[in-house]
């Protein structure tokens, strides 16, 4: 076994009693104890293989390399992933494996990144084993793929491990995130996770058609401007950058418990969507598809 960075010791002791992300459950996941996202101390890993569904900036010719963990610090009632996310569907995976599947999906498969999917709650695994790939010739940029609600403390520690932050920004009305991903604090967690994602890394570069750097931002307009677009657009503007790269994602539909949810109970109109991209335009930030 490889003497591992003081990061991800500490990382691993910030997990025995868990405070890795903003839940703050203080179980000891080591003894078997399980917290709100319902995964004890390795990583529950759903899928692992080039995806090609990704920003295009991710895809390139080999595929976004993308590790799908299941469990999740969120409780999104529309989660379209839920049985990876919610039934944690998936198998154990340990530090070594996970390594060798990252330099798999480099080797193997020429994909164009390691893709991080809903890592916020296994980060110290990850980070243990994204050291031991780059000693064993790990080259690929790391993509942080997350639904936004991060520990600053924890993202400190991760500075150096992650290329490329893609955090969700999903919400900017507390009582909207309470009801609908039970944390009514993601809307000021979520803006402090992104000041530090952009204090690591900045924005996004692209090289070659390939994005090798920075920042990206997903945001899922949601029907009757539940999601509070405009204002999560002020925000990046203003206190990020007016650079920002943005994927502003149509694709939602009512999935998993959103039927019992009137208000979002049907995908969005073709002029909630537009409104939200035009918006964005006029605050000049950067359009990602």
């Amino acid at each position: 076994m490889m003497a591992f960075s003081e990061s991800v010791r500490r990382l691993w002791e910030i997990m025995n009693p868990c405070i890795l992300c903003p839940r703050r459950c203080k179980v000891y996941r080591s003894k078997g104890e399980i917290g709100f996202c319902g995964i004890g101390d390795m990583p529950v890993v759903s899928s692992v293989g080039p995806h090609f569904g990704e920003e295009s900036v991710l895809v390139g010719t080999g595929g976004s390399g993308t590790i799908f963990f299941a469990g999740c610090n969120l409780g999104c009632v529309f989660c379209q992933n839920f049985d990876i996310s919610h039934h944690r569907s998936g198998s154990k995976i340990t530090v070594e494996r996970l390594a060798l599947s990252m330099l798999e999906l480099q080797n193997h498969y020429g994909c164009s990144n390691i893709n991080l999917v809903t890592p916020t709650h296994v980060v110290a695994p990850i980070a243990a084993a994204i050291e031991l790939a780059r000693q064993k010739g790990l080259k690929l940029p790391i993509v942080y793929n997350c639904g936004g609600y991060d520990s600053v403390e924890t993202l400190k520690l991760l500075e150096g491990f992650v290329d490329i932050y893609m955090p969700d920004m999903k919400y900017a009305d507390p009582k909207v995130a309470k009801k609908l991903s039970n944390a009514a604090d993601y809307p000021q967690i979520n803006q402090r996770a992104v000041k530090e994602m952009h204090r690591q890394l900045g924005d996004l570069q692209i090289k070659d058609g390939l994005a090798a750097r920075g920042l990206l931002i997903r945001h899922l307009v949601l029907p009757n401007r539940l999601a509070g677009s405009f204002e999560i657009m002020d925000f990046l503007a203003n206190e990020i950058s007016p650079k920002t790269a943005i994927n502003i994602m149509d694709q939602y539909r009512p999935c998993y418990n959103a039927a019992s949810h009137p208000q979002i109970n049907r995908k969005p109109t073709d002029e909630e969507v537009a409104e939200v991209r035009q918006y964005m335009i006029e605050k000049g930030l950067i359009i990602l598809y």
